[in-house]
């Protein structure tokens, strides 16, 4: 019985949506401070560097996931809306498209294979890691 009272004294509660919208504006406004702070040559865009942010504060426990969530599901439905002014300024640049298009879709194919195939490397490697590790562990303990 008393366990019960623990659980359900540590289950957080749902926060107001003024203040899931105010975290992320927190996390965008210090993410817009630190993105000057990177050199020219490697500019990282302010929602990039806010999304690692907000990932870190996540899993350091210092935002809980329910504080956020609910406005984080509202902003993934509305996805297709925000890339509404993409695909605008793609209309807008279809004299580039038609001079350049083969060029265009050929750079994106070989990029996409080239992405791929790193990311297949990449996983294998981390996967052998991961078992060379554990391997290790089971045998101190034998």
């Amino acid at each position: 019985m008393a366990d019960k009272q623990n659980t359900a004294q540590v289950e957080t509660k749902e926060a107001p949506i003024l203040i899931q919208m105010g975290i992320f504006a927190a996390v965008l406004f210090v993410s817009s401070l630190i993105s000057p702070l990177f050199p020219a040559g490697f500019p990282v865009p302010t929602p990039v560097i806010g999304l690692v942010l907000l990932y870190l504060l996540l899993v350091l426990h210092i935002v809980k996931i329910e504080w956020v969530e609910k406005f984080a599901d509202f902003m993934i439905s509305m996805i297709a809306f925000l890339f509404v002014p993409s695909g605008i300024q793609l209309t807008a640049s279809l004299d580039i498209m038609k001079a350049q298009g083969l060029q265009l879709i050929i750079a994106i194919i070989i990029s996409t294979v080239i992405l791929l195939v790193v990311v297949a490397y990449t996983t294998s490697f981390f996967i052998m890691l991961r078992k060379r590790v554990f391997h290790r562990d089971a045998n101190v303990e034998e």
